[in-house]
């Protein structure tokens, strides 16, 4: 028994060895010696016909081997190696890669060289393309004789770019003194500080960074900019074309004609009134340039040239306008007043002589150059005063109702009908004054007899027809039109007040234009300050004018012209406007100016027409709170004397004929 079991045992072995790595167990029928059921009844010989397997389970299974000495050793089989891969299959591969990273460059560099490259040039152009503003050289301001008031000069400003001047060497180079110079902002200091005339360390210290801009030095002369050129910077220095404005007159006409800013736009005056003819039209020029900043010679450029502004000629005439401001400037230092004013005016044109302040300001220096600063002529509103009784008189003349020698019986003080009480300037005795004589010795009480007898309308009327409570049409920026009430808001005291310079206020160049207009043979002149603007080609257009109308006939204004010569008579309170050779006529007038703390002062003046017998030149001075005296005709008419006396002479007027026989001032 025991001999067969071994022999039973060993066959199963046998057959598992035959099978290899892939064989399978013996049913144990077949070991016990019973056949086979079956798949398992297969013939041995056939299981050990079929190929040995090849599982990870075989390959590592131990095999059991038989001994003759009847004990059993296991061995492990080893697994089989891998297949070797296809040379030939690895290469296509190889291959199939190869051509797809060529076919990706490809198709990249047709992208990049076809398609993109419209904007990838247009980028790198953008990157070495500057675009530099050419400023349009401003217009010049001239007087009516080509004399420059207001003009430009090219200047220059000058930066650094510190980061590029780090990079700076020297390379043997020495500066002014014959030494050598350093590299980096120490170098570039020693050579830039002696153009510039500042101290070499500050200016190294300045240009030591790593920001890309830092300015130097503004207006630098061009000969400067031609130094700094010569030592051969411009990779690290830039020099930038910019204009100056200059004001060569200086204080001449210098509130009148304004001053820009350092946009160059214009911030009051002239300058701001006419910027738009003034300023042009900007260019700009395109161009390349290196990493160091220097235009690359011959490389596109595109460029817009800049459209020069135009000039802008004034009726002004610079010496009348230096006397008159001088005169004045006298006066106010003599007098202690607040500030003067002095207009000359062409009777016969409108066109402004002078339009002088007290204290004008320098555009050169811009502490004196406020932008709230302008011309007090038309910014500023007084009551007229007595200079306003001028207007009374032409409304009594054209009503037909009186005549020069029309008499009046005149008191100190006059009370009217309803109550109201005025009174003169000065205390006086009863007065047996003509009409004449009313505006010779200006009497409130005379004048306001005259105005009972005109309807409140017809004052107003005329008020409004000699340019009170309207704009002038001057051009000067910030100008008042005064006030001017409609008539039937007048209370039963401004009805007469009016008619003698009070309840109604006028500016400077309004108060003028009175005595303008009775010069003119009673047809008013609109003022004019700009005779017309040059184009950059030289031709002059005229600046267009409203025209004038008449508000008084000829024969009227003649006539008041006559009695306005009494003023300045040995009888009247003008005695100081008088200037030999020539017929004066005039007015004097002190207005109260009431104060916003309470109280009042004054306004004193004098306008003035001559000759008288051929009027060609009005002149009108005011002068506010006045200490030495509040009176016209003692402050006002020395001014008025001096600079119709210029102008006169300046413009070889002749002399006046003999004068007719005076207009009686009394009965």
């Amino acid at each position: 028994m025991t001999g067969s079991r071994g022999g039973a045992r060993q066959q199963p072995n046998a057959a598992r060895t035959t099978r290899g790595a892939a064989s399978a167990r013996t049913p144990a029928t077949a070991r016990a010696g019973k056949p086979a059921v079956g798949a398992a009844a297969r013939p041995a010989a056939g299981r050990a016909a079929r190929p040995a397997r090849t599982t990870p389970r075989a390959q590592a299974r131990p095999t059991a081997v038989a001994r003759s000495s009847g004990t059993v050793q296991r061995r492990v089989v080893p697994p089989r190696p891998p297949r070797a891969a296809s040379p030939e299959k690895r290469q296509r591969w190889l291959t199939v890669i190869a051509a797809l990273v060529v076919a990706v460059f490809i198709g990249r560099l047709v992208q990049v060289q076809v398609f993109m490259a419209p904007d990838l040039a247009a980028e790198a152009r953008s990157l070495r393309t500057t675009t530099v503003v050419e400023p349009a050289h401003r217009g010049e301001i001239t007087d009516r004789n080509g004399v420059v008031l207001a003009t430009s000069v090219d200047r220059y400003t000058v930066s650094a770019d510190p980061k590029a001047v780090q990079s700076f060497r020297a390379y043997g180079r020495t500066d002014a003194d014959d030494h050598p110079v350093a590299d980096g902002a120490l170098g570039v200091a020693q050579l830039l500080a002696p153009v510039l005339g500042t101290n070499k360390a500050e200016l190294a210290a300045k240009i030591n960074g790593t920001s890309r801009y830092v300015l130097l030095a503004r207006n630098v002369e061009p000969e400067k900019q031609r130094e700094i050129r010569a030592l051969n910077l411009q990779a690290y220095i830039r020099t930038e074309l910019v204009s100056k404005r200059v004001y060569p007159a200086g204080s001449v006409a210098g509130t009148l004609v304004g001053f820009v800013d350092d946009e160059q736009k214009g911030q009051g005056g002239l300058e701001k009134a006419y910027d738009a003819v003034l300023a042009g039209t900007a260019g700009k020029v395109t161009y390349e340039r290196s990493l160091d900043g220097v235009r690359i010679p011959g490389a596109e450029q595109d460029s817009t040239l800049a459209v020069p502004g135009g000039d802008v000629v004034l009726t002004i005439d610079h010496d009348v306008q230096w006397k008159a401001e001088s005169a004045i400037n006298d006066m106010v230092s003599k007098s202690g007043a607040a500030y003067g004013i002095v207009l000359v005016e062409d009777a016969k044109t409108g066109e402004m002589l002078a339009i002088a302040d007290s204290g004008s300001a320098d555009p050169n220096d811009r502490s004196t150059a406020s932008v709230a600063k302008g011309s007090r002529a038309v910014q500023d509103v007084f009551e007229p005063g007595s200079t306003g009784k001028v207007v009374t008189m032409a409304a009594a003349l054209e009503s037909g109702a009186w005549t020069p020698g029309s008499q009046f019986t005149v008191p100190y003080m006059f009370t009217t009908p309803n109550g109201q009480t005025f009174r003169d300037s000065h205390d006086h005795p009863v007065e047996q004054l003509t009409l004449a004589g009313v505006l010779a010795q200006s009497s409130n009480s005379g004048t306001v007899q005259i105005a009972e007898k005109i309807p409140p309308q017809v004052q107003y009327d005329y008020m409004h027809k000699f340019g009170f409570g309207q704009t002038t049409g001057l051009g000067l920026p910030g100008e008042s039109r005064g006030i001017l009430h409609p008539a039937d808001q007048w209370d039963g005291r401004t009805r007469y007040t009016v008619a003698f310079g009070q309840g109604v206020s006028v500016n400077a160049m309004q108060a003028t234009g009175v005595f303008t207009t009775v010069a003119n043979g009673g047809v008013s002149v609109p003022p004019t300050l700009v005779k017309g603007t040059r184009t950059p080609g030289g031709d002059l257009e005229p600046t267009s004018t409203a025209a004038g109308s008449r508000v008084i006939s000829e024969e009227t204004a003649a006539t008041l012209l006559h009695m306005l010569e009494e003023v300045t008579g040995e009888d009247g309170t003008a005695q100081a406007a008088q200037i030999p050779g020539y017929r004066v006529a005039g007015k004097t007038g002190t207005a109260q100016i009431f104060l916003p703390s309470g109280g009042y002062t004054y306004m004193a003046s004098f306008i003035g027409v001559a000759p008288a017998d051929n009027p060609r030149y009005t002149v009108s001075v005011f002068l506010k709170s006045p200490h030495s005296s509040i009176f016209g005709g003692v402050v006002a008419a020395p001014v008025f004397r001096d600079v119709m006396s210029f102008v006169l002479q300046k413009e070889a007027v002749p002399p006046s004929e003999p004068a007719p026989e005076p207009l009686p001032l009394t009965w």
